[in-house]
């Protein structure tokens, strides 16, 4: 029998045969389900969209030169969304240039004696780019010979002979992502240059030039811990390297802890196994060094570190490799665990016992946490309570049904908490939100101005003490439930009070909120510009505008004489409205932190006392705009 029928959810027979049965080439299936082999797409707003992904599948080849000697420079250069990158390693092997682009599992990963500790796909990478890209260009130079091959969307365009040349061995790849795919999509230097500056603090020596920068590294993780921290360390940086591993630790005078985890040079943004056991073994050898009973949080306070391995055969915890979930350092190795300990406990004691200036240094900012906890202990249980029955109840809180540390499978990538002020603005977002991603919490008027005060404020305070319970990151982030933290504020003075006010808040008591791009601002828009369309057609044409150049142009687009309404507040925008602006096509503003931003000068100067020195700053950098 051919066929048999299947009833659908309507009751209706749905035919079911050979026909149905479809088997598609690798760069269909590639380009139908992109989300498999690169995580979301995205236009580049933010820094783990998919373009960056394609760049830095193409890096990864090009570093796995360098890693096993062959090629100290790479050149990369994005123009107007043209991306090539030039390495000067070994180059492809010419018969196989064709292959490794479009042959899916192809590559020279698979024998761990040429790539033992490789960073790239195994083989899917390259592939990836290929299929998502609207043209792409692969050419290898190799002993005075090269070989190119032109594909479009990863069928081949033009596949040319082996000719000779006298250009240096290497490989050259030219590749523009697919507008289908990545619609209006734009490089943002900030994120490249993030990127690239990962690889030279991981690899010492490599030499990157971008678009006429030079990034190069003399110190590895040192250089990366000095060019992100924010806050000034209280002891000069812990530099310590071995076979397979490389650790940088200090600690600064701010709340939370900062970590920076990376596996074969990839840079693991949700840690993993290497994360997990460096955060415990650091804890237990300084707590034995010290042979007192410290609490491993009084010991973690305000660290900052980076931590670096290279496995064989990494197992990751999706596509992307964001989160190690290797257990093992390599076919018949050591756990990762042992290894990580085994390391700290030689390594970390020895070196506290030669440099007592900061042994002593760090003895003292662990008392230092050590007292200001068991002086607010009994806040702390109190509040904790307090907290606990309030979620039970909780009228601030409108929960979603998935969280960030599910592990069921799902794109948790996209839970989301909205921190609102007014009861209007968060009926809004509550009856137009996605209930399975998004939670709402409602902020009472304007939150409490947190510069300066001691982390009991955190529990004595009803609203940051149920907004840190509904976050859970009490005791870092590990427990924490969205990926984004959204603050959804009027884009008026009052708004913008409130937004500074709550971003303070993070930055004293949880500034690795902000550092690990958790928290964003969320763009709404300023007017709404529509008129009736044209005789005959039913309905109106409606353009949202963010600002006043867009308003502009909808003007010139709609014609003369739109109906033109200006949004004051988020709670005069209507629930049906609301739902375009927080659904697929949301803009966030993510929230920053750069080392040349100094958390403790920048609150200084606008949330502290000097209220003459700001007041001057604000009439110098007056700028008036006419009424609309």
């Amino acid at each position: 029998m051919n066929e048999f029928n299947l009833n659908n959810e309507a009751g209706k027979e749905v035919a079911y045969s050979e026909d149905n049965i479809k088997t598609l080439d690798w760069w269909e299936h590639i380009r139908l389900r992109p989300g498999m082999y690169i995580g979301k797409l995205g236009d580049g707003t933010y820094s783990d969209d998919g373009i960056y992904v394609l760049l830095k599948e193409v890096l990864d080849n090009s570093l796995d030169e360098y890693m096993m000697g062959y090629g100290k420079v790479i050149d990369i250069a994005i123009d107007e969304g043209v991306v090539t990158v030039r390495d000067y390693g070994r180059g492809i092997p010419l018969g196989k240039v064709l292959d490794v682009a479009s042959q899916m599992n192809t590559g020279g990963k698979y024998d761990s004696k040429a790539f033992k500790k490789s960073v790239g796909m195994n083989g899917v990478g390259i592939k990836a780019v290929n299929a998502l890209s609207s043209y792409m260009l692969v050419q290898s130079f190799r002993e005075g010979e090269t070989k190119a091959v032109e594909f479009s969307k990863g069928k081949v365009t033009d596949d040319a002979k082996i000719v000779l040349s006298d250009k240096p061995n290497g490989t050259l790849i030219n590749f523009i992502p697919d507008e289908e795919i990545f619609k209006n999509y734009q490089f943002r230097d900030q994120f490249v240059e993030t990127l690239l500056k990962n690889y030279v603090f991981l690899n010492a020596g490599l030499v990157i030039n971008y678009n006429g920068k030079k990034f190069f590294s003399r110190h590895g993780l040192v250089d990366l811990l000095n060019e992100n921290m924010t806050s000034e360390p209280i002891y000069p940086i812990i530099h310590l390297t071995g076979d397979d591993i490389e650790i940088a630790i200090t600690h600064a005078n701010q709340y939370g802890e900062e970590y920076y985890s990376f596996v074969n040079g990839q840079y693991t943004t949700q840690g993993g196994t290497h994360l997990s056991s460096f955060k415990e073994s650091v804890s237990r050898v300084i707590k034995e060094y010290y042979n007192k009973p410290f609490e491993y949080s009084d010991i973690r306070m305000g660290i900052t570190a980076a931590i670096s391995i290279k496995v064989e055969e990494p197992v990751f915890e999706s596509q992307t490799k964001t989160k190690l979930g290797s257990k093992d350092m390599g076919p018949g190795g050591v756990t990762v665990n042992k290894f990580i300990s085994d390391f700290l406990k030689k390594e970390l004691d020895n070196f506290l016992h030669k440099n007592p200036e900061t042994s002593e240094a760090l003895l003292k900012k662990i008392t230092e946490s050590e007292k200001e906890r068991k002086a607010i202990a009994g806040v702390t249980k109190k509040a904790k309570e307090m907290a606990k029955k309030a979620n039970l109840h909780n009228r601030k809180l409108r929960d979603c049904r998935l969280h960030y540390t599910d592990t069921k499978g799902n794109d948790l990538d996209k839970t989301c908490i909205f921190i609102t002020e007014g009861d209007s603005a968060s009926g809004s977002i509550t009856q137009s939100r996605n209930p399975n991603y998004q939670a709402v919490f409602s902020l009472r008027g304007k939150p409490l101005n947190t510069y300066g005060l001691t982390k009991k404020i955190v529990y004595e305070n009803e609203e940051f003490n149920l907004l840190q319970a509904a976050l859970n990151i009490e005791d870092g982030l590990d427990g924490l439930r969205y990926n984004k933290v959204i603050i959804a504020t009027d884009a008026d003075v009052d708004g913008m009070h409130i937004r500074l006010l709550l971003i303070t808040f993070f930055l004293q008591f949880f500034p690795d909120l902000i550092k690990n791009k958790h928290v964003y601002i969320l763009q709404t828009p300023l007017f709404r510009v529509r008129r009736a369309k044209k005789t005959g057609s039913k309905g109106e044409e409606t353009i949202y505008c963010y600002s006043e150049e867009e308003r502009l142009d909808a003007i010139e687009k709609l014609g003369p004489n739109p109906e033109i309404t200006r949004f004051k507040g988020l709670g005069e925008i209507s629930p049906k409205e609301f739902k375009d602006f927080i659904g697929e096509d949301i803009r966030l503003d993510p929230v920053i932190m750069k080392k040349s931003d100094g958390i403790k000068g920048m609150l200084e100067f606008y949330m502290g006392k000097n209220t003459m020195e700001r007041q001057n700053f604000i009439i110098n950098n007056l700028v008036v705009e006419e009424d609309i």
